[in-house]
């Protein structure tokens, strides 16, 4: 009665840390998309004189944190494909993409959409958005979409092996 079993199943530590890391970082994203940014949005962010130094305050903390993210995730399915001794290209591909779109949103997204909503500021316009705007709000959920994807795919292909 008093007797523990040992047998069951466990999973790599790597395939621990990549489920983890991938549960947070797409939750975390789903927060910021459709709730934060929503939530500033409807409440008259775009009026304030310093809308654009908030979003890219809210926008560079996060960004950082998705690389890490990325970088570790990266990092644990490289570390699950050496121990395995198989390549699996597919799931290697995946991370590798979401670290793509990590780094173009921190690194052009980001700082392109602050400087177009500073010169919004600057030259005091109407509530007219830029055509540049909309096109880079357009391309940034097109990186989200595309985030989401290849993370619960990796997620999903992470929690059944």
């Amino acid at each position: 009665m008093n007797t523990i079993s040992n047998l069951g199943y466990k999973r790599p530590l790597w395939q621990n840390i990549v489920i983890l890391t991938l549960g947070f970082w797409l939750s975390a994203s789903i927060v910021i998309d459709w709730v934060i940014m929503p939530s500033l949005y409807v409440s008259g962010m775009m009026s304030q004189a310093n809308f654009a130094q908030a979003g890219y305050t809210i926008f560079w903390n996060f960004n950082r944190i998705e690389l890490l993210s990325a970088g570790l995730v990266l990092t644990g399915i490289l570390a699950l494909n050496n121990k395995e001794n198989k390549l699996h290209w597919g799931m290697l591909f995946l991370p590798i993409l979401l670290l793509a779109v990590c780094l173009t949103d921190t690194y052009i997204f980001t700082p392109q959409m602050s400087a177009i909503g500073l010169q919004m500021n600057l030259l005091q316009t109407t509530a007219e958005i830029p055509a540049t705007m909309n096109m880079m709000h357009g391309l940034y959920w097109v990186l989200e979409a595309i985030k989401l994807v290849a993370g619960c795919s990796l997620f999903s292909w992470c929690w059944r092996q």
